[in-house]
């Protein structure tokens, strides 16, 4: 099955490479975007393409994804997984906190992808590693992952399209008086590191849309829809808004006794089912250190009280 990915050049993307579109904007890996150029399978005005050409405002960026895939290289290791929803098509997980999605130079081992790579195994199911988002490391919550690459597919195409809707709880250091807003700041990787990221002039366009939940003791717990996916956004975005989240030791304050991590939360995920139609929403728990912060915080109330 071939599916077709489409975009549309916009005026803040003129100039880009075509790798970065298709790395930042169609959010495809860096292997995959391999596999497409070697394959010949990226096309722009319609025409073949090479991934370090620039483009120009106006252009159709088009790439072909129905590649054979290798045998997956992820090691399969024994550790748990909390399953929100699982049929033939996508697994969608409950991810705790300390927790890589996938391997990385610095993560090799003990993620997430390596707990589904042994649970696929143990249920013969044959197939590669595929997670539609990702996660920080701290971060808990939501994570999807599609059993076929056609369905992989057609969930990226819905985050361009904004029907597939991330939705995150954050408690943030400070009142936050507005009770609705959006952050809309490009974020770049910050210079002389790999891992920070800031908020630059040059860096990709970063939309995230808040609204207050409620206002705390000194802090405010804010629910936050990213229209982006870039890594770190909300973590960058509230920072630079005035209102780093607490616990947040790289974009914010000292670490505090309250919670060991960035106290944020992926609580809900919705899109549509890309075979059945039909409309997907999942839920994630609220996490015991994230309750117990907003415990504190409320004096005494419990976080199941609150109307998201």
């Amino acid at each position: 099955m071939i599916i077709d990915l489409e975009y549309k050049i916009e005026k803040s993307l003129d100039g880009h490479l075509v790798k970065s579109i298709l790395r930042n904007e169609l959010k495809l890996s860096s292997r995959y975007v391999k596999k497409l150029k070697y394959s010949s399978r990226i096309f722009l005005n319609g025409l073949p393409v090479h991934v370090n050409v620039k483009v120009k405002e106006g252009d159709i960026l088009k790439t072909e994804m129905d590649i054979d895939e290798e045998h997956d290289s992820i090691i399969p290791e024994e550790g748990p997984l909390e399953i929100l929803f699982e049929d033939e098509f996508i697994l969608a997980l409950n991810k705790s906190t300390d927790m890589v999605v996938h391997p990385t130079y610095l993560h090799s081992d003990g993620t997430l992808a390596n707990f589904v790579m042994n649970y696929y195994n143990k249920n013969n199911i044959k197939t590669k590693i595929r997670p539609v988002n990702r996660i920080d490391r701290d971060t808990t919550g939501v994570v999807i992952f599609a059993k076929k690459q056609f369905i992989q597919d057609a969930l990226v195409k819905q985050m361009i399209k904004d029907t597939f809707v991330k939705e995150y709880l954050g408690i943030v250091c400070g009142i936050v008086k507005e009770d609705t807003g959006v952050i809309n700041l490009p974020i770049a990787r910050a210079k002389g590191s790999i891992i920070t990221r800031e908020v630059s002039e040059n860096g990709n366009p970063s939309i995230t849309r808040f609204s207050v939940v409620e206002r705390l003791d000194d802090a405010t717990l804010l629910k936050f829809i990213l229209e982006t996916g870039r890594t770190h956004q909300i973590r960058v975005h509230c920072l630079a808004s005035g209102f780093p989240l607490i616990g947040d030791t790289l974009y914010g304050r000292k670490r505090t006794f309250m919670i060991n991590r960035q106290a944020l939360h992926s609580f809900n995920t919705s899109f549509i089912h890309p075979v059945t139609g039909n409309f997907i929403n999942i839920n994630a728990p609220i996490p015991h250190d994230f309750a117990q912060l907003y415990t504190l915080l409320t004096n005494g109330k419990n976080i199941s009280s609150i109307i998201i």
